[in-house]
């Protein structure tokens, strides 16, 4: 995967987009130094966006973000892009309905998949979000598609957005990639709020019945 010599600035306003929300990794805890990324279907076209690799935060501009093709490959841009490139290409091809994707290593939702251990559904808040508890995904190396496949497989038949990569992180998609920075946000808050209730004692679970209702109200009703 090589990067464009030249940059010829296409879709600098999803790119300036893009680049703005990974503030938001910084202001809720969820990165340290230039690891996770957010990325961006490109609507109407078989493209997205992508933070480039190694790029520090502080230094992100719309020129940090790399335009991909479905394969992982540069369209445009000069900085190489993120080494889940790949990942993020997969969940795109495979997931249409994904237009925007996420990847954090936030530290208490990275703690439950260090050890290979889904988030239980014991918080309204979790009911509304994830529709059931945040599943695991298997662990895969980085810099193909493997996570990306870990992620489809993980995903599909569940409600959550989110899965945690045995070993890795967090992976979140939505239907832009500000959802799945909301996502990628509530995990960290649900995965800190469910180790503090353990420290007290065994969560109590929400029932099932219970949980498909605070997921319908939530999805259908909340909100302007």
């Amino acid at each position: 995967m090589t990067a464009t010599l030249t940059e010829r600035g296409t879709h600098r306003e999803q790119r300036e987009h893009v680049a703005a929300l990974h503030a938001e990794l910084i202001r809720y805890g969820l990165v340290t130094w230039t690891a996770g990324n957010v990325s961006e279907r490109v609507p109407g076209e078989d493209l997205f966006v992508i933070k480039g690799s190694g790029v520090s935060y502080d230094q992100l501009s719309w020129e940090g973000i790399t335009v991909c093709d479905l394969d992982g490959g540069v369209v445009d841009g000069v900085k190489r892009p993120s080494s889940d490139t790949d990942a993020h290409a997969f969940v795109y091809r495979h997931l249409p309905e994904v237009g925007g994707q996420v990847h954090t290593h936030s530290p208490y939702a990275t703690a439950w998949a260090a050890r290979g251990e889904e988030i239980p559904c014991v918080l309204t808040a979790m009911a509304d979000e994830f529709g059931g508890p945040v599943p695991v995904g298997p662990f895969a190396l980085i810099g193909d598609d493997s996570i990306g496949r870990g992620v489809v497989a993980t995903l599909r038949g569940s409600r959550s957005p989110a899965v945690l990569m045995r070993n890795h992180g967090v992976f979140t998609v939505g239907r832009s990639a500000r959802a799945a920075v909301k996502s990628a946000v509530m995990t960290e808050d649900v995965a800190r709020t469910v180790h503090l209730s353990r420290q007290l004692g065994e969560p109590l679970p929400i029932a099932q019945g219970h949980v498909d209702a605070l997921y319908a109200r939530y999805q259908n009703v909340y909100g302007q």
